[in-house]
This record gives structure tokens, C-alpha cells and sequence, in this order.
């Protein structure tokens, strides 16, 4: 029995975007655009904003800045007279004169110009005009019909650096009928009750709105998104709670040495995590539970403490993180703890290949290596472990419910914890998690200082070179995060490329560059070489967000912060003072700030507490982000913002808790059918029941 019934092929909308013709040329571009390769992946890619074409449509009732739609008698074209001047197009609207200029050096541009605005033709234009004077002038239009078809009401995406608005619209006009064949999942009464669309209509509602969208189409998919990750949880909560688990106990041995290498005594806090931990170790029931820690908390002591116990028992236990970098960090810190205590600790990664990858292989099926840290590549149908204790999963966000299990699946009855370093609010823990068994670290560990928060005005941009190079010669190392990878044509973001260039010019070799829209293998190449104190400078967008452990980074830099939300921020700054040296974060704010982004600066410089920012970011924290060039891979919830949809929260615990009573292998009702054939597999839980079934 499986979610997907094999006589059925999977949903039109699970096929990847290069399958659609019109994606097939940007199809790369579009995945790196949406977050995902999928179809589904494009229709949930949200527009930020809708231009209406329609407001304006004649200068007389244009202001200065307006988005215009005109009919225009095209009177002349003139090449440009020198390299510093552009194409110019005259044309009549009306009773005035409008220009339009190209300030392009390309061949192309004065073919393409005669070629499209023939001389005494009539064209309808669309783009934003500008007053000088007396004289209109428009930028270079988006549209111009004929040969385009203007939008009455344009979405605007979030595009990426080889991706325009009209490749995402016609690859979004390709794939939006397939809708058609989708069998909605939602209770009735709940559409009634609420006014919402179903689930084809608030999709297009979204994508292809004939009007500004009202709240009740995106309403409608955050419930479905927070009722797919609740069923979800169920599911996994059920199979652990109802198959019997195995008692892990020992005698502590190998953790006395472990805490000996370590030097300093666990806080309380992660004491009580251990106790709470152990408690379940030692039950006759699976384990399943969140360790949540704020930043620098010290959760992979907790981790490495669970692990042993699991080998005084006799058993193995796995590691799993979502990126090699974070695996080979673990893996440093298990080889000095449990190496003290003579418990070899081997690493499975995707780099590791030959001998070495044979070796771990081996060893993890006899049982002669019982601590293993890997990525993805751990739960390969290759590797087979002798006994499978407990499953660690790092950074848990980061990896579905498939393949959480997928390696649970290695062992028999094994135990699962899953950490976290996203301070969620006490509000939102359900969203997330449901009721699982959660553990919680709010202390510093021993040896760190607190973190000096400073709010520094971007005009003193010499005086912080200044103070990096003072802090170069002691040796230290810095971050410099910026908002966006590239500055887009309409807004003012400070761009990794361009401050990587400058930073270059100023430092050297000494500067690396590490952002979402690079090769992974570049990426990494320049984290390794700041991990290493090849480079002492690292300019980065929010990719160094989780993950990126630099004892000797004791600076970081972050520009434009307000823009930022303040759980980012506060993840960005435990990049720093993960050593014992005194760490600063200075935050370079635009120069126009209003007072609520004055206010929430002031809270993170005011506190180090994640969990009480954490609150405080979902009271002041708005829907969306309309600001820069998109981070592939930033994608976090798609559908929710915790401050509008937190009503929704319950209802969806709800809503999933009784249709699992109903329908516990969700097979038994055209509702659970539909669940499992739509709803799960695209908001990303493509798991199957017999997987779930088996724990």
C-alpha cells in the first residue's frame, strides 16, 4: 500500500520544468529561480508584487513615475550621435511628445528598433514614464504590442541573473492548465466557512489574476502548507508511537571521556537535554524528538552525548547533515571527543570515493565503525549498517520527511532526534513539529563571550576597512554579508559581486566569494579556503546563514541590515564568538531608516536571546520579501508568514489529526487518496505509506 497507487502515473505537475517546451530553454535558470525543478515548484513560485497596466493609459493622467500603458504615432528614430548618447524613438501620444531612449552599445539595437517601430506605425507601448519639464520621456518599455501581448495585470517575480519576467510568464502561461487535473483535497466546509478558493483557483488567482488578489487565495495555500507538514508529522508520530522501540542504556563510560577532552562541564540546559534524551533512550519506544537550540548553545555536545550512549549499548549511530562543510565540521569535533574515548568516528560524503568510501562501507556493515557523519549520501541504498541504534538529523529543515526516514529506515526500531538552530517562538512550535517531544537549549556554553552588537552608519564604511585590517594582523577573520548576489535594475541593494570587487581591490587574495547562484563546487572551494585561514575575509549572502562553524571569525559585517529579518540577522551573527576570543557583529544600515526598522536593530543589538528576537520577529515581521536578486535555496516556508497565517496553525493540527483517525493510511476516502496523490508530494512530503508505516 503506497501513497501513490502504482497504477497510476504520477501527477503531470511532479514532472521536471524541462519537460514543459516552453521551460525547456531557461529550465536551469527557472530552478534556480523557484527553489525546485519541478512543475509544482514553478506555480508556488509567488509573484512579489502586480503592476497594473491598466491604471494609465493616457500622459494627461500620468504622474512622474508612473507605470503607462500608451498608443504612440512613431514619428522618428535616431542613431546616437556619439558613444555616450542613446537610440531615441519620437513619437505622438496624444497631444505631447514622448521619447524613448536605449542606452545599449549593442549591433543588434538599431536593427531591432527600425525593425519594431517602423516609421509612422502605431504602437502600444508599456513602461514607466518620466517628466522632464515639458517633455515625456519613457524607459525602455516592457512591452510593445504588436508583437507582445501587454498584461492587463502583471505579476512580478523574483527572477535571477539569466532569467526575465517573460521567460518565468510563459513557461507560468504553459503550466497552469495542467491544474486541470488536479482533484482538490480540501474539506468543503472549510472553503465555505472561510470564502476561499479551491485549490486550481487559488493558484491561478496568484499567477493569472484578472484584479489585484485579495488574502483569500494565499490564505488558502499557507493552510494547505501548514496542513501538509501537520499530516505529515501524524503520520511519523503514529508509526513511532505505535511500534515498540529498543532500551539504549550504559554505563556513561565513554562519555566521562568524551567530557574530559571537551574541558568544560555541560550548561544545565544541556544537562536536562541529555536526562530528557536518555529517558528516551532507555524506553521501550521509538524516539522522536526536537532538540531546539539558539545559536551557539552547544547542541552537538548534546548530540555527541546521545550518540555514545547508543554505542554503550552495543548499537551504532549516524549523523546526518545537509552539507559536506557542516559534516566535515562534526566530524573534527566527534574525531578529538569520542576519539578520547577510543570510538572511531568515519565520515560518508559524496567526496568520499575509492578506498576510503569501501573502507567506512565496510565498516559500518561489520559494525567495526559505530559513528558515522555524512550527508545525503547515508541513506544510498549501498550503505548498510550491523545495528542502527539512533539517527541524528542536523539542521533538519534542510531534508524532507522521506529522507529523514529513509535512514531511520537502516536500522531496526531506531531512535530519531532532530536538531535545530531556528529559535522558533513557543507560538510556532506546533507549525513545525506537531506535538513532538522537544528539548531546549537557552544557555551560552563555557569559554564564550557575549557578542558586541554595534549600529554603524554606512558613511563609516573607511573606519570598518580600518578595523579589519588591525584585525587581520591578530589574525582574526571576518564576514561581510550583503542582501542580494547582484544589484537588479530597480532598486538600490548592495550586490555580493560588487562588494567582492571592491573588498578585492582593498585586500587582495586575502577575499573569498560565496553566494546561492554559484556552483556548488565554487561555493564550497571558498569556504573551505576561509575555514582554513587561506582567506581572512569572506563576502557572502545569507548562504553562510546555518552551518559554517570558523573559530577564528570574529567579525561580521552585514549591510543594508534592516532589510534582513531578525532571526536571519541573529543567525548571522552566531557565525561569530564560536570561540574564545571577544567577536563583534556590526550592523550598516541604509541611511533612512524608519523607526520600526530603527526599533527592531535596536532589539538585536539589545539582546542575544534567539528565542526572545525569534517572538519579537514574528510581531514585527511582514509578508514577503519584494528586495533583490532571489538566493536559490533560500526558500524556508513558501506560503506561510507566522504573523498573518498563525490562526491557521491549530486548524490545520486539527483539520489533519481527524482525517488520520478517519483515514490513517490515507487510501481509505477520496479525500485521503487526494492527500496522499497531491497535497503531500507538493508542498515536498513524497513519502510513501509503507515507508511511514515501517517508520
Amino acid at each position: 500500500m503506497s501513497a501513490q497507487p502504482p497504477h497510476e502515473p504520477p501527477p503531470p505537475l511532479l514532472a521536471p520544468l524541462d519537460t514543459l517546451p516552453a521551460a525547456q530553454a531557461k529550465a536551469p535558470r527557472l530552478a534556480e529561480a523557484v527553489g525546485g525543478s519541478r512543475l509544482i515548484d514553478l506555480l508556488f513560485h509567488l509573484p512579489e508584487r502586480y503592476v497594473d497596466r491598466r491604471r494609465v493609459t493616457s500622459l494627461a493622467e500620468a504622474n512622474d513615475g508612473d507605470v503607462a500603458t500608451l498608443t504612440i504615432h512613431v514619428t522618428a528614430i535616431s542613431a546616437p550621435g556619439s558613444p555616450s548618447r542613446p537610440w531615441v524613438l519620437r513619437a505622438r501620444c496624444e497631444d505631447s511628445v514622448l521619447e524613448i531612449a536605449w542606452f545599449i552599445r549593442a549591433r543588434w539595437v538599431g536593427p531591432w528598433l527600425h525593425r519594431t517601430f517602423p516609421e509612422d506605425s502605431v504602437r502600444t507601448v508599456s513602461g514607466r514614464v518620466r517628466r522632464y519639464g515639458n517633455r515625456w520621456q519613457m524607459e525602455p518599455p516592457d512591452f510593445v504590442s504588436p508583437p507582445d501581448e501587454i498584461p492587463a495585470l502583471q505579476p512580478i517575480w523574483p527572477l535571477v541573473k539569466g532569467l526575465a519576467a517573460k521567460d518565468v510568464a510563459k513557461a507560468m502561461g504553459a503550466a497552469l492548465p495542467l491544474l486541470a487535473e488536479v482533484r482538490d483535497w480540501a474539506d468543503p466546509a472549510i472553503l465555505k466557512r472561510r470564502r476561499w478558493p479551491d485549490f486550481a483557483g487559488a493558484v491561478h488567482g496568484l499567477q493569472a489574476p484578472e484584479r489585484i488578489p485579495g488574502p483569500e487565495a494565499l490564505d488558502r495555500l499557507a493552510y494547505d502548507e501548514l496542513l501538509a507538514g501537520q499530516i505529515a508529522i501524524g503520520l511519523v508520530r503514529r508509526a513511532a508511537q505505535t511500534r515498540p522501540g529498543r532500551m539504549l542504556t550504559g554505563d556513561g563510560g565513554l562519555r566521562e571521556k568524551a567530557l574530559a577532552a571537551f574541558g568544560h562541564p555541560p550548561t544545565g540546559a544541556q544537562r536536562q537535554a541529555i536526562a530528557e534524551i536518555d529517558a528516551d533512550l532507555a524506553a521501550p519506544r521509538r524516539m522522536l524528538r526536537l532538540l531546539q537550540g539558539d545559536v551557539g548553545s552547544g547542541k552537538t555536545l548534546v548530540a555527541l552525548m546521545a550518540m555514545l550512549r547508543a554505542v554503550e549499548a552495543g548499537a551504532q549511530a549516524a549523523i546526518m547533515a545537509p552539507t559536506e562543510i557542516l559534516a566535515r565540521q562534526h566530524l573534527r569535533t566527534f574525531s578529538r571527543l569520542a576519539g578520547a574515548a577510543g570510538v572511531q568516528v568515519a565520515l560518508l560524503a559524496g567526496s568520499v570515493k575509492g578506498k576510503e568510501r569501501s573502507r567506512v562501507l565496510l565498516g559500518l556493515a561489520s559494525g567495526s565503525i559505530p559513528l558515522v557523519v555524512g550527508t545525503h549520501a547515508l541513506f544510498q541504498e549501498k550503505v548498510a549498517f550491523r545495528d542502527l541504534g539512533l539517527v541524528v538529523v542536523d539542521e533538519q529543515h534542510r531534508f524532507g520527511v522521506a529522507q529523514r526516514l529513509a535512514l531511520a529506515g537502516k536500522g531496526e526500531d531506531t531512535d530519531m532526534l532532530v536538531m535545530t538552530a531556528t529559535p522558533i517562538p513557543r507560538t510556532l512550535l506546533l507549525t513545525q513539529w506537531g506535538e513532538m517531544a522537544v528539548s531546549r537549549l537557552a544557555e551560552r556554553p563555557a569559554g564564550r563571550k557575549p557578542i558586541v552588537t554595534r549600529i554603524i552608519s554606512r558613511e563609516r564604511r573607511e573606519e570598518v576597512v580600518a578595523a579589519l585590517r588591525r584585525a587581520f594582523a591578530k589574525g582574526d577573520r571576518a564576514y561581510w554579508v550583503v542582501r542580494a548576489v547582484e544589484e537588479g535594475e530597480h532598486h538600490d541593494n548592495v550586490a555580493a559581486e560588487t562588494t567582492f570587487a571592491a573588498l578585492r581591490e582593498i585586500f587582495g587574495e586575502e577575499v573569498r566569494l560565496a553566494h546561492g547562484a554559484q556552483a556548488l563546487d565554487v561555493r564550497e572551494a571558498a569556504l573551505r579556503d576561509f575555514a582554513s585561514g587561506q582567506a581572512k575575509l569572506l563576502v557572502a549572502t545569507t548562504v553562510i546563514e546555518v552551518g559554517v562553524d570558523v573559530p577564528e571569525a570574529t567579525i561580521m559585517i552585514i549591510e543594508q541590515a534592516e532589510r534582513f529579518g531578525l532571526a536571519a540577522l541573529h543567525q548571522l551573527r552566531g557565525r561569530v564568538g564560536r570561540g574564545e576570543a571577544q567577536s563583534y557583529c556590526l550592523l550598516l544600515p541604509s541611511s533612512d531608516l524608519v523607526d520600526g526598522e530603527k526599533r527592531r536593530l535596536a532589539v538585536l543589538r539589545d539582546t542575544e536571546d534567539g528565542f526572545v528576537i525569534a517572538d519579537e520577529d514574528l510581531n514585527h515581521r511582514g509578508g514577503g520579501d519584494a528586495l533583490g536578486t532571489r538566493q536559490a535555496g533560500q526558500m524556508g516556508r513558501r506560503m506561510v508568514d507566522p504573523q498573518r497565517h498563525g490562526s491557521l496553525v491549530r486548524m490545520a493540527h486539527q483539520d489533519a489529526t481527524l482525517l488520520l483517525e478517519r483515514d490513517p493510511s490515507l487510501d481509505r476516502t477520496e479525500r485521503g487518496r487526494a492527500v496522499a496523490r497531491w497535497l503531500m508530494p507538493f508542498f515536498g512530503h513524497d513519502v510513501t505509506l509503507e515507508r511511514l508505516a515501517a517508520g
